[in-house]
């Protein structure tokens, strides 16, 4: 007769979500990133590799493949990786082209990319999606800026998706979820490094999720800074009250349009330092498929 299995300890338990969590994107994970994005429990590296490496969790409870670890039967999903890898390789390029080009327009602050993009794992023809913060009282002239610049790009094939601008008065992403937590720890800065580390700060809240996610993770190195003097210049005409017109012609004009698109008021909100367009409950849906997976795991991670 076999023997039965030992209940997973805490270290194992809070393992066993963070793949579980992955596996809603087909996305197996090596033991560093298990420990990056370790789910509710600061543990240290080393202590995550030993747990991987005990018979508890492998082959009982989860599958390895080479480098990656995953649910069992979710196997497939490492292939469905390694090829998705491959087209962020190619995206990359462009992502860095149009997040260069935002940086440099007057009254962005930072620029980052979020989404599938930021972990690698997209499909070809995917969003390129930007996450952006704007100077206070300029966000949706900002907003008109970028627009333009992504019916460029879509003449020239390129899917841009910038979803969500803050500005710097208001850096507190909500609500405070996995899913948003995971969103924060997981963008890749691009521009604007001193803004993102306050942005870091202020939403400290998602050490609560993920203890160990601290900084920026590894996906592309920060575009150089630009001198600026052209911006500087170019802010300092555009500073007059034509522009705060403008600004507030633009903001009045678009919340009316925007807000008719959505019922969820979590996942879309409109005001004058917040444009945030998730049209199709992407959070709600996630997370909503991260419990499924919870509920058939629940024997082994009951508490």
């Amino acid at each position: 007769m076999l023997a039965e299995m030992a209940p997973p300890s805490s270290l194992e338990i809070a393992i066993l979500r963070t793949i579980a969590y992955a596996d809603v994107f087909d996305y197996p994970l090596t033991a560093a990133e298990i420990h990056r994005y370790l789910a509710q429990l600061p543990s240290s590296l080393e202590a995550v590799r030993s747990a991987l490496e005990s018979s508890t969790l492998v082959p009982r409870r989860l599958s390895r493949c080479d480098e990656f670890f995953c649910l069992p039967g979710r196997e497939h999903t490492v292939e469905t990786r390694l090829r998705r890898a491959q087209a962020a390789a190619r995206m990359w390029p462009r992502a860095l082209r149009y997040g260069r080009i935002i940086a440099q327009l007057p009254f962005v602050r930072m620029v980052a990319v979020t989404g599938a993009l930021a972990m690698d794992n997209v499909e070809p023809g995917d969003d390129i999606d930007y996450f952006i913060v704007t100077a206070p009282g300029r966000l949706w002239f900002s907003r008109a800026m970028v627009v333009a610049l992504v019916k460029m790009a879509a003449l020239l094939g390129d899917r841009l998706c910038p979803n969500y601008l803050l500005s710097e008065r208001v850096l507190i992403l909500t609500p405070r979820n996995f899913f948003v937590a995971h969103e924060i720890a997981q963008m890749v800065p691009l521009a604007g490094m001193e803004v993102y580390r306050r942005l870091r700060r202020a939403n400290a809240w998602t050490s609560r999720f993920l203890p160990n996610a601290e900084g920026a993770p590894v996906r592309a190195s920060p575009l150089s800074p630009s001198s600026g003097w052209g911006r500087l210049v170019l802010e300092s005409v555009l500073s007059v009250s034509f522009v705060d017109r403008l600004e507030r012609w633009e903001m009045q004009r678009k919340i009316r349009k925007l807000s008719r698109k959505h019922p969820y008021p979590s996942e879309v909100v409109f005001s004058a330092d917040c444009c945030k367009g998730h049209f199709d409950s992407h959070g709600r849906q996630i997370l909503a498929a991260f419990a499924r997976r919870l509920k058939e795991l629940e024997g082994d991670i009951a508490s």
